[in-house]
């Protein structure tokens, strides 16, 4: 079947509720691994993952960090305004964004929009021992969402300087429970970085520093990419056929050092996460894009939901060009890293092209995160999660893990 025409109903099963982590397990390398290699499936734990990597192969993490994306504000009549960061609007890079002082707009979603009709919202907080007050002010509707003005009365504080005193972590909506202060380090991977995203690259919470070490004591070299998770990683497929399914856009940074990694390893790699997945298969569309030598802007770059199905002249692209098109491209315009977004969407009918192997949780049923791990098992994503399912294991953000090998 063409992969447009995907009968998203095909990718159903029987999730209970208790199946679903609400919390992690106290010791991130303690969680279970399921490992899928050729078609057998067979399980271990998660700080055995060493022992099915290959010695000299390559890792690739995403580095984002999980800000406080949840804000709340009361009206004078009593009414609570709940004020969802999606992304950045003025500044729009994520970078001077966080370090924005005195005022800055994002996209946001707005709960109980009906109650906040016009004016400006107000609060006193208290951030570095000195009280702040903090506005927010709606202006047009961008797509699902508002953009929201926001200023503060103390030039002296960063955006990020704010979220960090008063903002909410974002946990995943179908954990359904309030955030909890340990949410704040166990929903965020040991090696997050970059400030940006509202939802954790979840594969990547199993690691801890002596996991790391272990994989570096294996030869296995380790790089990061950065892919900022947007809420749109929840939205649920309601189209029957896929065709209908927009994908969210997500912005990535990749460094000059991770695309020379990728040559030094014969363009194979072993993604840690499916946010991994879609920033390194991205990269081979933006090569092909560049093979025609045009002089493309980073927006310019963007990977289109449909590209990887639509563009005849991929099939002319090997990875090592589509990769040393793009290092050409950073010298061209003395950049370090390529910053541009994605809307890939990666399902049944996708051939991949740099990812190798695959370390990721167990996702919901009927999500664009089970079809990318459908396309990557060939469609036999059932016998895994038929075994995770008779073996207890832990579903979702907070739940085991599986290391798959086509």
């Amino acid at each position: 079947m063409e992969t447009r025409h995907i009968q998203i109903k095909d990718y159903n099963y029987p999730l209970p509720d208790e199946r679903i982590a609400k919390f992690p397990i106290a010791n991130r390398d303690h969680s279970r691994l399921l490992v899928y290699r050729h078609g057998e499936v067979t399980q271990d734990m998660f700080y055995n993952i060493t022992h099915y990597l290959p010695k000299g192969s390559l890792m690739v993490c995403n580095n984002t960090k999980v800000i406080q994306a949840r804000l709340h504000f009361r009206k004078d009549t009593g009414a609570l305004i709940e004020i969802f960061l999606l992304e950045p609007c003025v500044p729009a890079d994520y970078e001077r964004m966080f370090v924005s002082r005195g005022s800055c707009s994002w996209i946001c979603l707005v709960g109980n929009l009906k109650k906040w009709k016009g004016g400006t919202l107000s609060r006193v907080v208290r951030v570095h021992d000195r009280d702040v007050t903090v506005s927010a002010s709606r202006a047009d509707a961008v797509h699902t969402g508002h953009r929201i003005d926001f200023s503060w009365d103390d030039d002296t504080l960063t955006f990020a300087d704010l979220l960090d005193a008063v903002g909410e972590l974002p946990i995943p909506p179908y954990l359904n429970r309030d955030t909890v202060e340990s949410d704040k380090v166990t929903y965020q991977t040991v090696y997050s970085k970059i400030k940006g995203s509202v939802a954790a690259p979840t594969a990547g919470l199993h690691f801890t520093p002596e996991v790391l070490s272990a994989i570096d004591a294996c030869d296995i070299d380790r790089e990061e990419v950065t892919l900022h998770v947007g809420a749109g990683t929840f939205k649920p497929v309601k189209a029957e056929e896929i065709e209908g399914h927009e994908m969210h856009t997500e912005y990535i940074c990749v460094s000059r050092r991770v695309l020379q990694s990728l040559l030094d390893h014969d363009v194979s790699a072993i993604a840690v996460g499916t946010t991994s997945v879609r920033t390194l298969e991205s990269l081979y569309y933006i090569g092909v894009r560049l093979e025609a030598g045009l002089d493309l802007s980073e927006d310019e770059l963007h990977v289109n939901q449909w590209e990887p199905y639509d563009n005849a002249a991929a099939r002319d692209v090997t990875p090592r060009r589509a990769i040393e098109n793009i290092l050409a491209y950073l010298d061209r315009h003395d950049l370090d890293a390529l910053h541009t977004s994605t809307q890939i969407i990666i399902a049944p009918g996708y051939v991949y092209k740099i990812v190798k192997m695959l370390v990721t949780n167990f996702h919901q049923p009927q999500s664009t995160l089970l079809l990318l791990v459908s396309a990557f098992v060939n469609g036999d994503w059932r016998k895994i999660y038929d075994y995770a399912l008779a073996n207890d294991f832990r579903f979702l953000s907070y739940g085991d893990s599986s290391l798959l090998i086509p």
